[in-house]
């Protein structure tokens, strides 16, 4: 593991911005019946409302709504219904001074969302949907690419890597090259290796000891491991409601090797990490 400064750069989200020279917490508000970790919890637009404020309360300044789990196996939603719960949810929290991400692979879902007010498209499907490439570069929002293989229902069987972290790279540019290539502006990209998605448990730890080779890409990466299965492995079987605090070392490791936002459910827990760290390394609390 090699520790990594975070460079000095800004995402513009609409008239917010985020500087990026500073790590950020993203707040998983999942709005979804059957998510692995917080599944209808939040399913109305008044839980999800409260839920998020109380976020933004303990630190996080991205708030990522996702109304499609992509839990291994989980089943496909239709446009139609991922809108509905989505939308209400972006609708209340663009009255608030947050940016809100989406966390959708479908094209559709993302116009809906950025009219209602939404800010970044957060793509575990790397923008491969069609007309994902056309709608993000038109759109001109930030977009998250995301490694994947496959689909959710089939990526543990896609885990075959010759070097997981040289070849989570390559796949990666080729997704990226592809969002450039379609007119989406290299200020609006940003990468995620994709803990969890088609990699087994010694595979993304290999890959969050070898994080820093993704700063040679030269964007900005998300590192989203909160509560993954590989943590609970780590922790001798613990359950998702229970890794915690080992999501928040692991989130630290990517942090200091260059990652500029987390995507976490225990938002407090992972800003006061972020507070400690920033306090060692003189940048104020």
């Amino acid at each position: 593991m090699r520790l990594m400064p975070l460079p000095k750069r800004v995402l513009q989200c609409g008239r917010l911005s985020l500087d990026l020279s500073q790590p950020h917490v993203m707040g998983i508000l999942n709005v979804t019946p059957d998510s692995f970790s917080d599944g209808g919890k939040h399913n109305g637009k008044d839980q999800a409302l409260t839920y998020a404020l109380q976020m933004m309360t303990d630190g996080a300044t991205v708030i990522d709504v996702g109304g499609e789990s992509t839990r291994p196996g989980a089943s496909a939603v239709d446009v139609e219904e991922e809108i509905r719960r989505v939308v209400p949810v972006v609708e209340e929290l663009s009255k608030h001074d947050v940016i809100i991400s989406i966390d959708t692979s479908q094209p559709e879902v993302m116009r809906a969302a950025v009219q209602a007010g939404a800010h970044i498209w957060n793509d575990v499907r790397a923008l491969t949907r069609p007309q994902a490439l056309d709608t993000a570069a038109e759109l001109n929002i930030p977009v998250i690419i995301m490694h994947m293989r496959g689909e959710p229902t089939i990526m543990n069987n896609l885990n075959q890597y010759d070097n997981v972290t040289t070849d989570v790279i390559k796949e990666l540019q080729q997704r990226v090259d592809d969002a450039l290539t379609a007119g989406v502006k290299p200020e609006n990209i940003m990468v995620d290796p994709g803990f969890g998605f088609a990699k087994n448990a010694q595979q993304n730890l290999k890959l969050l000891n070898e994080f820093y080779k993704l700063n040679d890409m030269g964007y900005p990466i998300l590192s989203a491991l909160s509560r993954k299965r590989f943590i609970g492995e780590a922790l001798g079987g613990a359950d998702a409601q229970n890794r915690a605090i080992g999501s928040v070392a692991a989130h630290l490791m990517s942090i200091q090797q260059g990652a500029c936002m987390v995507r976490a459910h225990d938002v407090k827990a992972m800003n006061d990490a972020i507070k400690v760290w920033n306090a060692m390394n003189h940048l104020g609390v």
